[in-house]
């Protein structure tokens, strides 16, 4: 399901207005939530934080969270999640249809504040089978064969591609958390 919703929101988009040679974009959403540190509990890596709304959660740091010990009672932890989508046309000759899907993880360095990012990417190609000018849509065959009718939100663009472009789709998230000291007064 996660897929198709991909898949249908990313084409929507595909040739949305973009003054290139082949149509390419991208869009971003990024949700940001700050909270305080309460309460550290070393031995059961533990810590407690109240979040914006005044609601506490205990979060329990697994052994991949480095510098735990640098954590103090009125730390601000901020938590941010990003979500893009980004796409590209391109040539027929430069790439074949497929699916590749790439992760990393960053940590906090000894000594620093424990923090870190997590982030994940998945690039779709998919292959241009059908253009209708008429209707303005774009039919797109993905690498498991499967068909997409979707309509452009920039028609004229659909004058820019041609019947065997491949589209690269690219869907990435990423969470980020990092402890910054609670300010001198």
């Amino acid at each position: 399901m996660r897929r198709q919703l991909f898949a249908v929101v990313m084409t929507l988009a595909l040739l949305g207005g973009c003054a290139t040679q082949k149509p390419s974009g991208r869009m971003e959403d990024v949700i940001e939530a700050h909270a305080t540190v309460t309460a550290v509990d070393l031995p059961q890596r533990r810590v407690t934080l109240k979040g914006e709304q005044g609601t506490d959660i205990v979060v329990e740091a697994s052994d991949q969270v480095r510098n735990l010990d640098q954590i103090k009672v009125g730390d601000q932890v901020i938590i941010s999640y990003t979500e893009a989508l980004a796409w590209q046309v391109k040539p027929a000759d430069q790439g074949a249809p497929g699916v590749s899907t790439e992760t990393g993880m960053t940590r906090a360095k000894p000594g620093d504040k424990p923090g870190g990012k997590v982030d994940r990417s998945v690039t779709v190609t998919a292959t241009i089978s059908a253009i209708d000018l008429d209707k303005g849509t774009v039919t797109l065959t993905g690498p498991g064969g499967g068909l997409h009718t979707f309509k452009a939100r920039d028609p004229a663009n659909l004058r820019k591609v041609k019947v065997g472009d491949l589209v690269d789709i690219v869907y990435s998230e990423a969470v980020a958390i990092s402890v910054r000291p609670v300010a001198k007064q």
